[in-house]
């Protein structure tokens, strides 16, 4: 269904499908900027229900309540990539879904995702389908040990996939991830691992936050820090894939490319690991980073209007994940100087759960500091 392109009106509602920490974070930036917000999940306890106009608490199928849902906002956004396709088709037939269906499908299925990336001829890790415990046999044959072997669906901060060692048996390796149809992915021996977070408006323009650097652990982020240590030119060339991408896809919002920094023939190249149709947990230091965060600019894009700044206010920022016990030390991170302390709201503290995050801007008269010196929770 055709809708119109015009921008939405101060006043006017946006609804966030799913009500974790990104949904919340964008309802409170769409608040800033005079908007409602009304958010749409099944989880009655969600984070983003405390700072929102509206909510909607049912399941993603049950299609009369997404009707209404939809009725009810002038455009519909989402906080995950893993929407069930019959939930955006039928809120696309209410309301205009901003990003739309084909960036979902796109990064849905880590297959697709790979097989659209590199059909725009863009460097990706070495990948094979496999479907069965036979076909994984013949995979590692051509891809080697190690690898990686990954769920093409449901995979999010490290879950759904598993390392193939020397004396890996495939068949219990391809049993632990149900059986079902897969990705093999040759490891990239990689430098540093970097992402763009970046935003495509309606009309087609493009901004760019600083390329930054990314370390994990145990599949999950732990540490962001803008500018990367990179080249100039490498930093280049990861805006214009990113570019690249939103173009392709006729995307409209905030999306996150990540991406391994490698060394071929003495210099720095660069190999796309996947794409984010969202705002991204390695932009979260645009909020104290950036005139305007990378919440703020999805709502800008969604909702029409022009992008805002995406330029550093200091000479570099770091964020750090406070994830499951690490949040405990809230108390202390607020008597740490220059810290900006986020907290989600989140009522259970799990192993692995996201609970925060602190960010700290480096000045622009200062070098930035050595690792031990810009991390609160260093010991000395």
């Amino acid at each position: 269904m055709p809708f119109s392109a015009s921008p939405m009106e101060p006043g006017g509602i946006i609804g966030i499908l799913g009500g974790g920490q990104l949904g919340r974070m964008i309802a409170m930036a769409a608040a800033r900027l005079g908007l409602r917000s009304h958010v749409y999940c099944p989880d009655p306890d969600s984070p983003a229900f405390d700072v929102c106009a509206e909510k909607t608490v049912a399941a993603y199928e049950d299609e009369a309540a997404l009707r209404r849902f939809a009725s009810s906002v002038g455009v519909v956004t989402y906080e995950f990539e893993n929407v069930p396709a019959r939930t955006a088709e039928v809120l696309a037939q209410v309301r205009p879904v901003r990003p739309d269906a084909a960036a979902l499908a796109a990064s849905q299925d880590r297959l697709v995702e790979k097989e659209f990336v590199a059909s725009l001829g863009i460097a990706t890790a070495p990948f094979l389908a496999v479907d069965t415990a036979g076909s994984l046999a013949r995979a590692v044959a051509q891809l080697g040990r190690p690898s990686i072997l990954k769920t093409r669906r449901f995979g999010y901060d490290g879950k759904g996939q598993t390392v193939v060692k020397e004396g890996t048996d495939l068949a219990v390796a391809f049993r632990s991830l149900g059986s079902v149809p897969c990705i093999l992915e040759g490891v990239v021996p990689f430098e540093r691992e970097v992402s763009v977070v970046a935003a495509r408006a309606l009309d087609g323009a493009f901004s760019a936050y600083p390329v930054c650097e990314n370390r994990h652990e145990h599949g999950i982020l732990q540490r962001s820090a803008a500018p990367a240590a990179v080249a100039p030119a490498t930093a280049a060339q990861a805006v214009a894939i990113a570019r690249t991408i939103a173009d392709a896809l006729g995307y409209v919002g905030v999306l996150a490319v990540e991406m391994f920094v490698t060394r071929e023939n003495g210099a720095e190249a660069l190999r796309v690991n996947e794409i984010a149709p969202r705002v991204h947990n390695s932009g979260h230091w645009t909020s104290d980073a950036t005139a305007c965060s990378q919440f703020e600019q999805h709502v800008r894009a969604i909702c029409g209007w022009p992008l805002g700044a995406t330029a550093l206010l200091g000479a570099g920022v770091e964020m750090e994940n406070l994830v499951g016990a690490a949040a405990s030390g809230w108390r202390r991170l607020l008597g740490c100087e220059g810290v900006a302390l986020h907290l989600y709201g989140k009522a259970e503290e799990r192993p692995g759960r996201k609970m925060g995050h602190w960010t700290r801007i480096v000045p622009a008269s200062c070098d930035k500091p050595a690792d031990d010196e810009r991390n609160p929770d260093a010991t000395g």
